[in-house]
């Protein structure tokens, strides 16, 4: 490789690594903003969700000029039916982790974000090829641990965290090998579902049932800005996705639920006994062997330049 190409190709994957970071801090901080849409019931939420980032999302591509990029992404049917999948997968992640939320699950929610790293590894393992060293398996290793272990102490299937870890980590599959950008293909995702999602407002409206234009400003505020506060993150996720490889998003997935994790003990008060602590030690020790392991690389790979 040249030094043109290879120092593009760093370029590239700090890009990457800036755009993780920020898509994982702030969904780790959404906890905050979601309990504060009580009030309104988690479908009617999803629901908002999706029809307000379709709104945001499809001015930003009418500012910049790329209407025909969409037309050609609906017009092409492979690449339409990956997006169908992977707006079903988004879709339902959103709804199960605002469900978690609301009735004090986010403790489980953080479980289910710390199985998606584990997840994205194997899935890049079985479809896109990708190897890992005997470090990096020594630290998916530690955190399988603690994440049976957590299980375990949950002593009953800790469902929330299995349909929230099975849908993301498939979703970032399919973003992974759809060939779009992240502003064209989010905005396909959202229009795919935005109708549906007016109808369902447009019917709690109708029966008196809806939490938006209820009486509540707070609500009224809220709800439209949720679609804004979805669309940023997953933007900056979809160009992590596009510039990194699966395992490297995976490690950096630990961000958002040892936030997740932190707010529920510290904030919600969520109970967390002294087992629980032993399983999230074992997956933390698990993170600290990956990363160093990628300091060390990228330090030799410094010493040899």
């Amino acid at each position: 490789m040249t030094s043109s190409a290879t120092t593009a190709a760093e370029n590239r994957s700090r890009q990457g690594v800036l755009l993780g970071l920020a898509a994982y801090t702030i969904w780790g901080s959404f906890p905050i903003f979601f309990k504060a849409l009580t009030g309104a019931a988690p479908l009617e939420i999803v629901c908002h969700r999706i029809f307000w980032s379709a709104v945001f999302l499809s001015l930003l591509v009418l500012l910049r000029g790329r209407l025909g990029a969409i037309r050609r992404t609906f017009a092409d049917r492979t690449l339409l039916l990956t997006l169908c999948g992977s707006t079903l997968l988004i879709a339902c992640n959103w709804l199960v982790f605002i469900y978690a939320v609301q009735v004090g699950e986010v403790l489980q929610s953080s479980l289910g974000y710390f199985i998606t790293p584990l997840l994205s590894v194997l899935l890049g393992f079985l479809f896109l090829g990708e190897r890992l060293s005997r470090w990096q398996q020594l630290s998916v290793l530690l955190a399988l641990v603690g994440v049976i272990s957590l299980t375990v102490q949950y002593g009953r299937l800790p469902w929330i965290a299995l349909v929230l870890a099975a849908s993301f980590g498939l979703y970032g599959l399919l973003r992974k090998i759809a060939e779009v950008d992240a502003l064209i293909g989010l905005t396909v995702e959202t229009l795919l579902l935005a109708p549906f999602a007016l109808g369902f407002i447009l019917y709690l409206l109708g029966r008196h049932q809806a939490g938006f234009l209820g009486g509540s400003l707070r609500l009224d505020l809220l709800l439209p800005l949720s679609g804004v506060v979805t669309a940023i993150p997953l933007l900056c996720f979809i160009g992590a996705a596009r510039r990194l490889r699966l395992a490297t998003i995976g490690f950096l997935q630990y961000i958002t639920p040892s936030l997740h994790f932190l707010l529920a003990v510290g904030l919600y008060r969520e109970p967390f006994n002294l087992a629980e602590l032993a399983s999230f030690l074992f997956i933390w020790a698990g993170l600290g062997v990956y990363s160093g392991e990628a300091l060390w690389k990228s330090r030799s790979r410094g010493a040899a330049d």
